[in-house]
């Protein structure tokens, strides 16, 4: 099947991008919005080449006459072909995404050869050239997550080859996250779970791992994304060594209490977790005494963050460290002028509890903001103060790769200003 793109999408393809949107298929059918706002569930376009195709299948893509490269057909994503290849051979099959997938596991032997890191992320999709396939590998058990559905027709054929090569790196269950709902009509499936088996051992619902030497406690079953936020495990590390001598931390979106039990860690004095769940502070707590820390001198607050804040700042609290990485406000292009402004506001309120002398570590996980954009937010003019400079900046660690052609994929923003 083969399918004909417009200049500018074949211009992006040459560069390295991933994508091919609808818009970028001759023959029209397709939002000429920007990237991320055309609607999901358009049908491929007529004229294109692949009226006919089904997710999952190979299509071939072309410019002007000239071979371009290969991908796979998405008939319900705004992105209709993720591309795999651009070279005429070998065929595009599942021995050959196998073999991507080898080579992305063997880099990952060379970055975490020691047992001070047990949970990391194994493919990054676009990034190790599998588009829109996910590992994540929490020690002896590895989590797929699909975006899109155009993987899913593939997941029989590949599973023998992925328990095989994952089988060598001593994983032994696999599982896969669940994104639609299930027969029942239940989002998450059966009391919840966001996770189907799919080889080895049953898996856990919850079970701990080792990240640069601290445990951690990651709910595979419920938790967000594949059941922990491993893109922040060097920040985190950043955070243990910024606590030193600290007295007072605050983390805010707190979550499962990784930044907490790092500040804790490194020596703060009494560290403050605030999320909305407070099933994400039993888990924080069962991380702090893995670790050998008491709860007990900590504290621990369901609220909403922006509530918090203000009534923080009525009582007076003052903190000299403050973490704060909320959930992506900008879930898509048309969302950022709303998203700014929510950065806006909480980074004024963040200010507002930072003493002089303190530190803010704020972070933005939304692609559609870029670091310019998140910089902006985090002014003297927001922050009302003129005491702060950017004292680093940093994005995803090395097993979240990317590719040049591809910016989305740089998303992870973690800013330290002092």
């Amino acid at each position: 099947m083969r399918v004909h793109l417009t200049a500018t999408a074949a211009a992006a393809v040459r560069r390295g991008h991933p994508w091919v949107y609808r818009d970028g298929i001759t023959g029209g059918g397709g939002s000429a919005g920007p990237p991320g706002e055309r609607r999901r569930g358009e049908r491929s376009p007529r004229g294109g080449g692949a009226a006919a195709a089904a997710s999952g299948d190979v299509v071939e893509l072309s410019a002007e006459g000239a071979f371009l490269g290969r991908g796979l057909w998405d008939a319900d994503s705004a992105i209709a072909v993720r591309v795999f290849q651009r070279a005429q051979a070998p065929a595009l099959d599942e021995r050959a995404i196998a073999e991507r997938l080898e080579r992305a596991f063997a880099l990952r032997d060379g970055w975490f050869a020691g047992r001070d890191t047990t949970a990391y992320r194994l493919c990054n999709g676009e990034g190790d050239r599998v588009p829109s396939l996910v590992i994540d590998r929490y020690d002896r058990v590895a989590v797929l997550r699909l975006d899109g559905g155009m993987l899913a027709p593939w997941l029989d054929r590949l599973l023998p080859h992925l328990a095989r090569a994952l089988g060598t790196c001593g994983v032994r269950s696999i599982g896969l996250r669940a994104r639609a709902p299930s027969a029942s009509g239940d989002a998450e499936g059966k009391e919840g779970k966001k996770l189907a088996h799919l080889h080895g051992p049953p898996l856990p619902d919850r079970l701990f791992v080792r990240e640069t030497g601290v445990a951690m406690e990651v709910d595979l079953a419920r938790g967000q994304k594949t059941g922990a936020f491993l893109d922040q495990r060097d920040n985190r590390a950043r955070v243990r060594a910024l606590a030193a001598g600290r007295g007072r931390v605050l983390n805010l979106f707190s979550y499962a209490g990784g930044f907490s039990v790092a500040a804790a860690l490194g020596g703060a004095g009494r560290v403050t977790s605030v999320d909305s769940a407070p099933a994400a502070h039993a888990s924080a707590q069962r991380t702090f005494r893995e670790n050998g820390v008491d709860p007990a001198a900590h504290d621990f607050v369901t609220a909403d963050a922006f509530d918090f804040l203000e009534k923080a700042r009525g009582r007076g609290d003052r903190y000299d460290l403050v973490i704060c990485d909320p959930p992506s406000f900008a879930p898509s292009e048309r969302a950022k002028p709303r998203a700014l402004g929510a950065y806006r506001r909480l980074h004024t309120a963040v200010a507002r509890v930072l003493d002089r002398g303190g530190v803010l570590c704020a972070a933005s996980c939304s692609s559609h903001i870029t670091m310019e954009d998140f910089l902006a937010t985090l002014d003297d003019a927001t922050l009302e103060r003129d005491d702060l400079r950017v004292r680093a900046i940093h994005g995803q660690p090395e097993d979240h790769p990317t590719l040049p052609a591809w910016w989305e994929g740089r998303y992870l923003k973690f800013v330290v200003l002092e």
